[in-house]
């Protein structure tokens, strides 16, 4: 029995559920609410995930229907979103940069974090948005000053699919560039549908593509990744504290908009990523006014279960 967790309901009032599926593909929604009151690093931290399987195979946990439900974020916000530059050579590339010889971090503020399926803002003055999938990982223990990579796959409580979505005129300009500021803007981090357990996935060669109004854009493989996932949280917790609940996002492929080979986000343009086995996102973006906030619509959507 395979599990995907997900969070249910409008923005700000998800309820925790998990979906499981059978060797036969058959899957189930069950509600978590006798287990914990979310998704977030303190549900991890304390087992959560295994307590759901022996909680399942019990037969503890009611069943539920998704039908009609907004899906949100698959973790509650997270102390920290920690991002990952230039992991694939060949977007490495098409940047006009080189490789790097150790993992590029910088931090998004948490409140970037979008469900999967939400009205995506483009910001009002913004020429340039562009969109980026990526692996996310998600933290399940502590992870400070880790001695191997072996201690750091312990570290991962799952994974799930995520858009960094990037402004290129606030982030490339300049001789020191401007990373946080081209990546730091309301509704910017999609994340979802689902928090897929490390143990029930092997995200070595996983398919991960964009497409924007039906034509393809990205279009690689995890295997492609010059760092893989247990080696990015080994190396960072060299230099910061890894708390259970947060959000590692670990590069995109080549395919972006920046690459000269396709225009930017448009209002009224339809993105759909997906990495196989994880999940699969759909954004249709629209202006935001000025003076208006996020101007983060919601939608309510149930994406089914091929999502």
């Amino acid at each position: 029995m395979t599990l995907k967790f997900a969070r249910l309901g409008t923005a700000g009032n998800e309820q925790p559920a998990v979906i499981a599926q059978d060797a036969d593909g058959t899957e189930k929604y069950f509600s978590l609410t006798a287990l914990t009151n979310d998704i977030d690093g303190g549900f991890l931290a304390a087992d959560g995930i295994e307590r759901t399987r022996e909680a399942l195979n019990k037969g503890e946990l009611p069943a539920i229907s998704p039908e009609g439900l907004r899906i949100g974020a698959p973790v509650a916000r997270p102390g920290a979103v920690v991002a990952i530059g230039l992991n694939y050579t060949a977007h490495a590339a098409e940047s006009g940069a080189t490789p790097p010889e150790v993992p590029v971090a910088f931090l998004k503020p948490t409140n970037t974090i979008a469900g999967p399926f939400d009205a995506a803002p483009i910001p009002p003055s913004s020429e340039k948005y562009d969109w980026e999938v990526e692996l996310a990982i998600v933290i399940g223990r502590e992870a400070s000053y880790l001695s191997s990579v072996s201690e750091a796959e312990g570290c991962i409580a799952g994974y799930a699919v995520a858009n960094d979505l990037s402004e290129r005129d606030y982030q490339i300009p300049g001789a020191a560039g401007q990373w946080t500021k081209g990546k730091s803007l309301p509704g910017s981090t999609p994340l979802g549908p689902w928090l897929v357990p490390a143990a029930d996935v092997d995200v070595s060669s996983l398919r991960l593509q964009t497409l924007v109004n039906g034509e393809p854009r990205q279009d690689s493989n995890t295997s492609d990744m010059i760092f893989d996932p247990a080696t990015i949280v080994h190396h960072l917790s060299q230099y910061m504290v890894l708390e259970p609940g947060d959000v590692i996002i670990t590069g995109t492929p080549e395919g972006v908009a920046m690459s000269g080979r396709f225009p930017f986000i448009q209002p009224g343009d339809v993105v759909e990523l997906e990495i196989d086995s994880i999940g699969r996102q759909r954004q249709e973006y629209f202006r935001a006014k000025a003076g208006s906030g996020a101007g983060a619509a919601q939608a309510v959507s149930f994406a089914g279960t091929n999502a």
